[in-house]
């Protein structure tokens, strides 16, 4: 991949973006990983005023540690960025308590970490809507379209997607070129949305790497059958998940009624 080329064109089609919807800026969930990281640095280089939240809720100390760090480098290296920590963790304790222990265990805790994402993203909407910015999403490719490891309505629920044609290692490279802090570009990728240090890799099954091979392998048209061991076990992981979340994926479906009965 051509690195600056292909920065120089996201930042370019976020300006376009911008000045076609007639918005003044964009707001970026910031979690200390590389994904939110390369997504704020870009907005960051369009000159537009850019709004940086970070949005603990009972975060994993090296999670908000690394936020907090690019944070810092973000408001020092451009002048047009505007960060602010909004601790969401009281706001989230009220609403366990408030819905209350039905259903199973594991559904449970599944929901309550959706639910996580999906506070986020009323707040992102809350700060969007008060300053006329538009919500940038954080999502890569192997996550948005190959696996649908994102909430629905969660950190799914944005206005654009400016990494979501980036396989993980491209993300990592980008950021490598923009100066992001390595600590952040090395971190164990994870979705931050349980409270401890589990992985993306401990949830998926499968790493980074893995998937993005997987990927390109359909790409070509291969199938389970093409391969034994490891690949296998990969490419089933793949397909599994990306049929589980499909739903994600696609347009909401609609109920149409036809022209007979109306």
């Amino acid at each position: 991949m051509k690195n600056k080329e292909t920065i120089d064109f996201i930042v370019s089609w976020l300006l376009d973006y911008a000045k076609e919807s007639g918005v003044n800026g964009f707001v970026v969930g910031v979690s200390g990983g590389i994904d939110s990281a390369l997504t704020s640095t870009l907005c960051a280089k369009t000159g537009l005023p850019t709004m940086c939240l970070e949005m603990p809720i009972h975060q994993e100390k090296k999670q908000q540690n690394r936020s907090l760090l690019h944070l810092e480098w973000l408001k020092k290296n451009f002048g047009n960025v505007q960060t602010q920590s909004v601790e969401l963790t009281q706001v989230f304790d009220a609403f366990q308590q408030t819905v209350g222990s039905d259903g199973s265990q594991e559904n449970r805790l599944l929901s309550l970490a959706n639910a996580r994402a999906r506070i986020r993203m009323t707040t992102l909407y809350y700060y969007a809507g008060v300053h006329g910015y538009l919500v940038a999403g954080t999502g890569n490719k192997v996550e948005d379209f190959g696996v649908g490891f994102y909430t629905k309505y969660g950190d799914g629920g944005v206005d654009i997607s400016p990494i979501a044609d980036l396989m993980k290692s491209e993300v990592q490279s980008l950021a490598k070129t923009l100066g992001v802090d390595m600590s952040i570009v090395t971190a164990a990728p994870t979705d931050g949305l349980w409270g401890d240090d589990r992985t993306d890799e401990d949830q998926l099954g499968a790493s980074y790497p893995e998937l993005e091979w997987a990927m390109n392998q359909r790409d070509l048209g291969k199938q389970v059958s093409d391969f034994e061991g490891r690949q296998k076990t990969v490419f089933e992981i793949l397909e599994q998940l990306n049929k589980k979340n499909l739903h994600k994926m696609i347009p909401i479906p609609v109920c149409e009624i036809p022209n007979s009965l109306r």
